[in-house]
């Protein structure tokens, strides 16, 4: 029996890898898409997407990725999920060590993405996407002249409340020191913000269910107040670019994101990097997809050039 040499292997079933695939597999390019979890990537964990075109009324975000999934699998791409990848070995073919066993491919295409920095607390992982979010522009409108907790004080954290700050009532910024940490006009703009109040010295303990929704937090404080009540909590601690898998096998910067040039290759031909496991990406549902888009055609130029 002949073993498949796929021309594409997509690390990732996310927007990025699912465009991708559904590029690829348009140019008539055997692609197989590996993904240790559902299709979707961070949107799947997404309760409501308001700001991908071509959906006036919004989409949940699951529903949006089955839809991704769909189309890429019309046009033949072979999607793996709940398949988790070990490592890589690059040469002249590269072979992918997975939990369904070794894949052989011709190009690679890393679209892991990055994962939220979770807080680590009692109840969080429960009530993601359902009253504790990772994203503002995802699911921020959903609180519109609610109250609202922030877990976060550098600059993605100050950048995010002043987005939420335009539809909720009132946000409490929980602050782990004693000060924010970033630049001086996101403070001064925090500042200025009358609904937008912070809290230093606090870190979150515990998060309070009543009725399988989020209800509020429990605190570890310098003040007397241990408890502190809001309809929902958006969490802006970092990013953590799911690039463990890959080693030392491609160059990543000093946050251990993968470095590629403005056609998405890395240090290793033939190996290519897309959507938020790259540096600079922008965390959006419509630049990942766009970038997976670019990508792929940066691939059959590749393939076009070196296995014609």
């Amino acid at each position: 029996m002949t073993k498949v040499i796929y021309d594409v292997a997509v690390v990732g079933a996310g927007p990025t890898g699912l465009a991708a695939a559904l590029y690829t597999t348009r140019e008539d390019l055997k692609t197989i898409v590996l993904d240790k979890g559902v299709a979707g990537g961070l949107i799947a964990t997404t309760e409501w997407v308001d700001n991908y075109p071509g959906f006036p009324k919004g989409i949940g975000g699951i529903e949006l990725a089955e839809q991704f999934k769909q189309q890429a699998e019309r046009f033949g791409a072979e999607i793996k999920l709940f398949t988790e990848v070990k490592g890589v070995k690059l040469g002249d073919q590269i072979k992918i060590d997975s939990s369904a066993g070794e894949i052989s491919a011709r190009t690679l295409l890393i679209a892991t993405g990055s994962s939220y920095r979770h807080l680590g607390v009692p109840g969080e992982k429960e009530l993601e996407g359902r009253g504790i979010h990772y994203c503002a522009t995802c699911d921020g409108p959903l609180y519109r002249d609610k109250e609202l907790i922030v877990a976060g004080g550098g600059n993605t954290a100050m950048q995010e409340t002043l987005f939420l700050a335009k539809f909720a009532k009132k946000i409490t910024m929980l602050v782990r020191g004693a000060e924010f940490k970033g630049s001086e006009i996101l403070i001064d703009a925090i500042k200025a913000k009358p609904n937008v109040h912070a809290r230093f010295e606090t870190e979150v303990s515990e998060v309070v269910v009543k009725e399988g929704r989020f209800a509020g937090v429990k605190l570890t404080s310098k003040d007397d107040d241990k408890e502190l009540m809001a309809d929902g909590m958006f969490v802006f601690i970092g990013l953590i670019p799911n690039t463990g898998w890959l080693a030392d096998a491609v160059k990543l910067d000093d946050r251990k994101l993968v470095i590629t040039n403005g056609k998405f290759e890395t240090s290793v031909p033939g190996v290519f990097a897309a959507g938020d496991v790259v540096e600079g990406s922008i965390g959006q549902v419509a630049s990942a997809v766009g970038e997976g888009v670019s990508a792929a055609l940066s691939i059959r130029s590749y393939l076009d050039a070196h296995h014609s």
